[in-house]
């Protein structure tokens, strides 16, 4: 790879690690239901991974980063540089109203350097990892009177990861991987209360409680993937993960006064925590999945994902209502004809997939789902470059007992730049 190229993709990278950490938190979902523990979880994986239902656990190729598993990375012969932007829209409703809510940014940058190909592959990345993204509004009579008491709470943040990870080949068709995570981020909550005339005016000084909670600690993750061959060119893959989370420390900082002023410093109010340290305990999780693929033709999988959230610890040891989450994916992938030199769309890969996932909230005794259908697509376009696209469809949550229905539709668009002219230089040198 030349140094330019180098410069360029080290740039990049540092770019999109300085927007990701001061401008981008929580772009890649909104929900109301992120107000609950530290955000709603992002595990769909990159662009490619997303138009198959997310899977990435038993699947990957040679010319996309694997942050999913990171043993499969063993399979990336080029060079490999990868970022997206998403884009959400939500409808959000409940029994009587409802909303349309949307929003995006850059959702993940990454790279992966194939130290001797086919045997040893480094990759680093930035991920996000959870997101909050809520703006509630409840009013309620106060007893005895015509006034109205507004209460406005707004949530934003999450967390994200700087990851350095390798994979490795132990022996033939078996690899392992490894990753550590520098994980970091923080939430920000306002609760604005507010008293209303019958006219919903408003009456006297309005009142604010603002929170931040700001996180850094280090994760990590291990992986194993496995490629039976069946056949010429066709393949049985296993892949399975743990990814270690444990205690997550952080500082609070609480603060009471008039609204507009509690998130000032040095503002008049009452400061009830002042960075105060202490941590969230976050479950470990769980993967493996299965993957049957024929090699530049097609490939098709089922994967699973377990968190048990009943072991969650919020900040200062506060217990939250949560309990086991999972994740099912049905995916698979398509190419006309990889070899095409006449067709571009022939050379494509088309993808699709199913997700189910059921979320650690358990509210008015109604446990919480989210179900969505994928679409996506690689189209290349500069030698081994490729264009990422990945739709999704989804609903999550209900209208009964005084929730939220969100139906939603996301996009990822990123681009995959690979080159392995490094590596044909180094041969016949």
């Amino acid at each position: 790879m030349s140094k330019n190229k180098l410069i360029l993709a080290t740039l990049g990278f540092f770019l999109g690690f300085i927007a990701i950490s001061t401008h981008s938190f929580a772009q890649f979902t909104s929900s109301t239901y992120s107000s609950l523990g530290v955000g709603v979880f992002n595990n769909s994986g990159l662009t490619q991974n997303q138009g198959m239902g997310g899977m990435g656990i038993s699947f990957g190729n040679s010319y996309s980063v694997n942050h999913v598993n990171p043993a499969i990375s063993v399979k990336n012969g080029a060079y490999s540089f990868q970022a997206a932007f998403n884009y959400n829209q939500l409808s959000a409703a409940t029994e009587s109203n409802s909303e349309v809510l949307d929003g995006g940014g850059l959702s993940y940058v990454a790279m992966s350097f194939p130290v001797i190909p086919r045997k040893f592959t480094l990759g680093l990345g930035l991920n996000q990892l959870t997101g909050v993204d809520y703006n509630i509004t409840v009013n309620s009579p106060v007893t005895n009177t015509s006034l109205v008491s507004q209460n406005m709470i707004e949530g934003k943040g999450g967390l994200s990861q700087v990851y350095l990870q390798g994979g490795f080949q132990v022996y033939k068709n078996l690899s392992l991987g490894v990753e550590g995570a520098y994980t970091f981020g923080s939430t920000i909550r306002t609760n604005q209360l507010d008293l209303l005339d019958e006219d919903l005016n408003g009456i006297g000084i309005s009142s604010e409680y603002y929170e931040r909670l700001t996180f850094s600690d280090v994760t990590f993750k291990g992986s194993i993937y496995y490629a039976q061959q069946l056949g010429e060119q066709k393949y049985l893959n296993l892949g399975a993960i743990y990814h270690i989370f444990g205690d997550i420390s952080g500082k609070e900082f609480a603060k009471m006064g008039e609204s507009g002023q509690a998130s000032i410093p040095n503002s008049p109010g009452d400061v009830i925590s002042d960075d105060v340290s202490g941590s969230i305990f976050l479950p470990n999780k769980i993967g493996y999945g299965v993957t049957y693929e024929k090699i530049n033709k097609f490939a098709i999988g089922v994967e699973a994902q377990f968190q048990d959230f009943s072991d969650y610890r919020g900040f200062n040891a506060s217990q939250s209502n949560l309990g086991n989450a999972y994740k099912l994916s049905l995916g698979g992938q398509y190419i006309p004809d990889a070899f095409s030199l006449e067709s571009m769309l022939s050379r494509s890969t088309f993808r699709a997939g199913l997700e189910y996932e059921r979320l650690p909230y358990l509210l008015n005794q109604n446990q919480i789902d989210d179900i969505g259908i994928n679409f996506g697509t690689s189209l290349p376009i500069y030698s081994l470059s490729l264009l990422n696209l990945a739709v999704k469809v989804g609903t999550r949550g209900t209208v009964n007992d005084g929730l939220v229905r969100e139906n939603y539709f996301k996009v990822s668009l990123g681009i995959s730049i690979n080159d392995n002219s490094w590596f044909y230089k180094k041969v016949f040198e």
